[in-house]
């Protein structure tokens, strides 16, 4: 990723990517890849109960991921995800470094995170179903920011 483009990115990100490309041996990063997924926290039922709307199913996504942004009281977003398949431990880990890293982030970082990012994280060996489904997950935060802001815009703030 060109340095430009990662002064871009929100900070948290950013902080996760840099420790994430400290671990160049591929168990240790395997392990704490399947340690962030068991972090893994579903979408609170406040926000969303199955069956899911589909809308919010992430295309192309082979965990049957789903994605919620709630707006908050400052505008930006917390994002929220359900992974049905329980098999799902990519899609999992994924989620919990996007929802830790960009929820409350601003708007307009999270509208221009990179789908490639899932490189950064996984590295190349991923299938190309799974890189789809993964990158499907940050498109789909990148469309939420980029609602929020056109809502914003909208209104005037």
């Amino acid at each position: 990723m060109p340095e430009d483009a990662e002064k871009q990115l929100p900070e948290k990100l950013a902080r996760t990517l840099e420790t994430l490309g400290m671990i160049s041996d591929r168990g240790e990063r395997i392990q704490l890849l399947i340690d962030i997924a068991d972090r893994f926290r579903e979408v609170p039922p406040r926000i969303a109960r199955r069956p899911f709307p589909e809308e919010h199913r992430v295309p192309a996504c082979e965990s049957e991921a789903y994605v919620w942004g709630q707006v908050r009281p400052d505008g930006a977003l917390d994002f929220h995800f359900a992974v049905e398949n329980p098999q799902g431990i990519s899609a999992r880990a994924m989620a919990v470094l996007l929802g830790d890293s960009l929820s409350g982030a601003p708007l307009e970082q999270v509208a221009a995170v990179p789908q490639d990012i899932v490189y950064q994280v996984f590295g190349n060996e991923l299938s190309m179903g799974k890189s789809m489904g993964l990158m499907g997950m940050v498109s789909m935060i990148n469309n939420l920011a980029k609602r929020q802001l056109a809502a914003a815009s909208m209104l005037g703030l």
